[in-house]
């Protein structure tokens, strides 16, 4: 830490006046005792004993006067004294100076940090200070993010109820007004409206799903599973389906049994959405696989792969984020509410787990680790750290 001009004039001050005080204290007390030993005989005769009787080196050295004990004496405590009050002093200084950088980020300079480095507790201190500041700050920086995660969720529920609830609100405005010529007219702006009420109401059942799954706090109805004959089952729910699209749908599993201790109905979604998913948007592709394996005691690996179109690069690292679809618009024909792939994500982290993709011009993978205890949950590597981890 750097003083100032005039804390260096006032450091050298202290000293200089100590030093002075102490003379004169010195001085005081040297005429004090010489006072002392001249009015008292048996105690100047003691003294001259003592001189005698005290030698040093070869050359039988006396101590020829009590004033060279006296001085010595106290110029080492004089010395003691002045360095106490100068460290004293220095280390008031080194306070102020930490006050002053306290009142200077408080009044909103938050991007600013203690800079200096002193010694002892006190630089204990200037590192809690700036640890405080830096953790207050994240929680700023995460608050306003929250604040913005919740306006970016209203606006993007308010568009997406919008559109559905003006069309029911048009087709039933022209029922209202009679404006049908015959009863086919009439199911058809019934059967219409219908449609886009299911609509709506997958999307309130999404958006409630995903703000359940999105608390840490929320309870798993937890079981011992079969995960391959979990993914087999699943695998002959959506058979008709894939077939209706083109494709195959199958499941292996290494080993044959891979027990785990999970919520299956929660699970389930999980599967249900991704199988969902490359339905959806697997245009051209052939086949949708569902492959399972055991990568160690508490390690277990699904992989949901489809031969469809590659994800582009740049939508890898949003896809799992609420109302992101990689399509340009935000067409009802092919994707749902957008929450699907966030709601999978928030049950597999619920679990203790991890998910990610991968993608190429061959095939696109979603990658699933689950813990096989739920009591211990998977670390999650440092290169997915980021938008496309475990929240």
């Amino acid at each position: 830490m750097k003083l100032t001009t005039r804390e260096k004039s006032a450091l050298f001050m202290e000293g200089v006046v100590t030093v002075i005080l102490l003379l004169m204290l010195n001085l005081a007390l040297l005429v004090l005792i010489s006072q002392a030993i001249e009015s008292n005989p048996g105690l100047r005769d003691g003294i001259f004993i003592i001189k005698r009787s005290v030698v040093f080196g070869p050359n039988h050295f006396q101590l020829w006067s009590w004033e060279n004990v006296f001085v010595t004496f106290m110029v080492l405590a004089d010395g003691v004294v002045v360095w106490w009050r100068l460290i004293r002093r220095y280390h008031q200084m080194q306070l102020h100076h930490i006050i002053d950088e306290l009142h200077y980020i408080a009044n909103g300079h938050f991007d600013h940090r203690i800079p200096f480095r002193v010694s002892g507790d006190v630089q204990r201190v200037v590192d809690s200070v700036n640890a405080l500041v830096d953790s207050v700050i994240n929680s700023m920086d995460e608050e306003r993010a929250i604040e913005k995660s919740k306006d970016e969720l209203i606006t993007n529920v308010s568009h997406d109820i919008r559109t559905p609830l003006t069309s029911i609100i048009g087709y039933l405005g022209l029922i209202e007004d009679q404006q049908y010529h015959t009863k086919d007219d009439l199911l058809k702006y019934t059967h219409t409206a219908f449609l886009k009420s299911k609509q709506m109401k997958s999307l309130v059942d999404d958006l409630f799903e995903y703000t359940k799954v999105r608390q840490t706090d929320t309870p798993l109805s937890l079981n011992n599973i079969d995960l391959a004959a979990m993914l087999e089952q699943l695998g002959a729910s959506f058979e008709l389906e894939a077939q209706k699209k083109g494709m195959t749908i199958g499941s292996t599993s290494e080993p044959a049994t891979l027990m785990m201790e999970a919520d299956p109905e929660k699970l389930v979604r999980v599967f249900n959405n991704l199988v969902s998913n490359a339905l959806k948007y697997g245009d051209g592709g052939k086949e949708i696989n569902l492959n399972a394996k055991r990568l160690s005691d508490n390690e277990l690996e699904v992989r949901v792969t489809n031969d469809g179109p590659k994800i582009p690069k740049e939508s890898l690292a949003l896809i799992f984020e609420r109302f992101y679809r990689v399509e340009e618009s935000r067409s009802k024909e092919t994707g749902g509410t957008g929450l699907g792939l966030a709601i999978a994500q928030s049950i597999v982290a619920l679990h203790g787990g991890y998910i990610f993709v991968e993608s190429d011009d061959e095939l696109t993978s979603f990658v699933i680790h689950l813990p096989v205890k739920h009591d211990h949950p998977l670390e999650i590597p440092q290169r997915l750290k980021g938008p496309v981890t475990r929240k």
